[in-house]
């Protein structure tokens, strides 16, 4: 009698239905009733740059940085240039254009249709980006648990995906709108054709199609976040090493990745008359020894040399940063960083084994660019590239533990042992997440309404309010111009340190007919630090930054370090109409008697 082998595993759908049913569920409470808005100002700045594409105005922004006008000035001989549809050239571009798609969709580009209501505390277009962002992270958790299925098998697959979906960092970045969802994704897809090249060559096949194929989302990669770079560097090496003929399939890879980055070359010439923009200028956070925030509220870069201390220095500090904070850096999944300890381990298969090679190579290449642009364990850090790396690290450190656990005596002997260690692996690593919900329900039950990103965001007071106050040919100064600008729809200068800059950026305002209006201060400000701190970053402007918690605190009746404050005398006289949006903490000094409820004043 012949038995058949019935294919249907009970258990195995069970699971991947409490899978979908855990991704559902998650998905679904964390953009709706646990959803607080955008949290991070690239996040809004190129959400507003993406409304902006779906207008048809291009790569525009409403954020502007003095050393953005200054370079455009410059380009232009001198004269003032125009502040409305101000071309940006320091954000890549994929992510504004995808998001611009999904705007245009759901007509986001009428500001007027996406207007908050007053009992509204969480903007609408805040969900649409925010879900874009979350789509891409929950295929690249499909792609990754494809890939990993293929070099291993589908238990270290399955058991990878669940600790991507419980992982409390990859939310955090899929609800902030940041690109790195998007990246996760693209990095995936780039990973799983780089291991199919692999297999090819090990089994004889010219491995051409899926290694270009490699190539192309690496090139997508680099338009999604420009220092993704450094990983197409590391996979360029791996290829030129590796696949025959040597060098051919790499120059095959750098010709695709330059041909897109010779354009937003020319165009940046064209817009700033600098090659990279103002992106540069993100060497500040590293081989700078400062911070590019303090560069980018300047006209003068002249003043603040890129290179006025030891490189190597710098370089060393920020490596041994990463190695000290590898777990962080690694979305805080606490096996990943075993794939160290596997390059020493002789897998039987030869193209797992040097697939493992291709990924570190590509991870120290990025850390060798981090080093050099900097990079910190801060929540939602832009430049955190570290985290694309995770799933397939934890993949190999999973299959590293998986070896030697079954190496134990015990577990031959007891076949319930089994899966044990995998069971604590997944229980431990979803705690922080599964914490975190008794809080965010909690807040939703006293919150019905929603809950804002504050401090230091608060997006009815801008989108309506502000928006109300300021017309669209007007423009204010703020500490948090981003904002403004995605959730006001207005243009925003972002606040400078000197009153010269100040002067000479609202001077050029008004000779192209977009004057300022009002100055717009937020925590932003007068939260990112100590006293100290604040008067270090803001300089001229001090005593206006900490007005409004000073106001507060003393009131009635209220002491105005800004009024009495000489230095300011000259812009008090032109904006001495503090208008107190909630109370003390966020405050707009127009020119005008205020229009603003200003009926909290002091609360």
């Amino acid at each position: 009698m012949i038995h058949i082998k019935n294919p249907f595993d009970a258990g195995t759908v069970i699971r991947r239905i409490l899978f979908f049913l855990a991704l559902i569920i998650l998905s679904v409470a964390n953009l709706v009733p646990f959803f607080r808005g955008l949290n991070a100002p690239h996040a809004m700045e190129q959400a507003a740059i993406a409304r902006e594409i779906a207008r048809g105005n291009g790569l525009a922004t409403k954020v502007i940085r003095p050393i953005a006008y200054e370079q455009a000035v410059e380009k232009g001989g001198g004269t003032a240039v125009d502040f409305t549809g101000f071309k940006d050239t320091y954000h890549s571009p994929l992510n504004p254009l995808l998001n611009a798609a999904v705007l245009k969709l759901f007509g986001a580009d009428d500001a007027a249709r996406w207007q908050m209501g007053k009992n509204e505390m969480v903007f609408p277009l805040d969900r649409v980006i925010a879900t874009v962002s979350t789509l891409c992270f929950l295929l690249s958790i499909g792609v990754t648990y494809l890939l990993i299925s293929r070099v291993f098998d589908q238990k270290i697959a399955g058991v990878t995906a669940i600790l991507m979906l419980f992982c409390e960092t990859f939310w955090e970045y899929s609800l902030s709108g940041l690109p790195q969802m998007l990246m996760l994704l693209l990095f995936s897809c780039a990973l799983y054709f780089i291991y199919s090249t692999i297999e090819d060559l090990n089994a004889g096949r010219m491995p051409y199609v899926p290694a270009i194929i490699a190539g192309i989302f690496f090139t997508l990669l680099a338009l999604t976040h420009y220092l993704t770079i450094w990983i197409s560097i590391g996979y360029i090496i791996f290829a030129t090493i590796v696949f025959r003929p040597r060098g051919l399939v790499g120059i095959i890879i750098l010709f695709i990745l330059l041909i897109p980055m010779s354009l937003i070359v020319w165009r940046n010439l064209e817009i700033s008359g600098n090659p990279f923009g103002i992106a540069y200028l993100n060497l500040y956070n590293g081989i700078g020894g400062g911070t590019e925030e303090f560069v980018m509220r300047h006209r003068d870069i002249e003043s603040f040399p890129l290179i006025n201390r030891g490189i190597i220095s710098i370089v060393l500090k920020s490596t041994l940063l990463q190695a000290s904070s590898l777990i962080p850096l690694l979305a805080g999944i606490i096996v990943a960083p075993l794939f160290l300890i596997t390059l020493l381990h002789p897998f039987r298969s030869p193209s797992v084994a040097q697939f493992r090679w291709a990924i570190l190579l590509m991870f120290v290449t990025s850390a060798f660019g981090l080093s050099i642009y900097g990079v910190s364990t801060d929540p939602l850090d832009p430049n955190q590239t570290h985290l694309l790396f995770a799933p397939l690290m934890t993949a190999y450190g999973l299959a590293f533990i998986s070896i030697l656990w079954s190496k134990l005596p015990f577990v031959n002997t007891l076949p319930i042992m089994q899966n044990v260690h995998l069971i604590v692996i997944v229980a431990i690593l979803s705690l922080p997440l599964v914490l975190s919900l008794p809080l965010k329900i909690r807040i939703f039950i006293a919150r019905s309404e929603g809950m804002p990103q504050w401090p230091p965001y608060f997006a009815p007071k801008l989108n309506i309010d502000l928006a109300n106050t300021l017309g669209e040919k007007q423009i204010c100064f703020s500490d948090q111009p981003w904002a403004v600008a995605w959730y006001a729809d207005r243009i925003s200068i972002w606040l400078p340190s000197s009153r010269l800059d100040f002067t000479e950026l609202e001077n050029q305002a008004a000779d192209v007919n977009t004057p300022v209006c009002g100055i717009h201060i937020s925590p932003s400000s007068h939260g990112s630090g100590n006293a100290m701190e604040v008067a270090q970053k803001y300089q001229d402007f001090t005593s206006l930054v900490m007005h409004g918690p000073i106001f507060q605190a003393t009131y009635p009746p209220g002491l105005s370090i800004y009024e009495n404050d000489s230095n300011m005398a000259e812009i008090y006289q032109r904006y001495a109409f503090p208008q107190y949006m909630i109370g003390g903490n966020m405050v707009y000094y127009s020119n005008s008697p205020p229009r603003i409820d200003d009926n909290n004043k002091g609360e």
